[in-house]
Parts: structure tokens; sequence; C-alpha cells
């Protein structure tokens, strides 16, 4: 039983050693010349602008988060386009009904403001 696993085993294991090898290999033979330079965050080659710990809107993330949520919705909705004709008309009302659930939602959102950029 344990013999059908035996390529899975090898190939982890030389993967493992593969990836440890060669940070080991590198660090024993790669150049150690430090520099102000090379110790500076690496933006985009732009120059770094302000500290890193830049406290951002609570706005950003509401609206990452409902970008996150419509977002997804919209992934329920290609299993049901793709098996339309066999759910009928029951698959038909499933799916109204969720729709306006969703756009209630997003009325919601929308008259509380939470879409706003300010």
């Amino acid at each position: 039983m344990l013999g059908a696993y035996l390529p899975i085993i090898l190939l982890l294991v030389i993967a493992v050693c593969f990836g440890l090898g060669s940070v080991v290999f590198s660090s024993l033979i790669g150049q150690k010349k430090l520099s102000p330079v090379k110790l500076q965050p690496y933006e985009c080659g732009c120059e770094p602008v302000g500290s890193a710990q830049e406290r951002f809107s609570i706005k950003f993330y509401l609206i990452a988060m409902l970008f996150i949520l419509f977002d997804i919705e919209c992934v329920f909705l290609y299993p049901w386009a793709v098996l339309f004709k066999r759910l009928g008309v029951f698959g038909l009302m499933e799916m109204g009904v969720f729709v306006v659930i969703l756009f209630v939602g997003y009325i919601y959102v929308w008259k509380k403001g939470a879409l706003e950029w300010e």
C-alpha cells in the first residue's frame, strides 16, 4: 500500500532538497556587498516617500470588502448559466430571488453612502 505513494514522497523529498540546497548554495557563494542603495526598500524604482505605517481611511477597506462581496456573487451566476436549461423554471425563480437579494443589498449600501469616495 505504501508503495503507491513512493513516487509522490520521492518527488516531495527532491523538491525540499532542491529548495533548501538552492538557498544554502546561494548564501555560500553569493556576494555580500551591502550598500545604502541596496538596503532601501524597493518601490517600483521610485524613491520611497513617507512612512510605511501610513494609516488608510476605513473607506478604503469598506470599498474593498464590498467589491469582493459583489464580485464573488458573479461567480455564482456562472454555474447557474451553464445549467440553466436543466434547472428549468425552478432554477430561474431561485436565481431571481438571489439577484433580488443582491440588488437590495446593493441599494442599501448605496443609500448608506458606502460607495461615495471623499
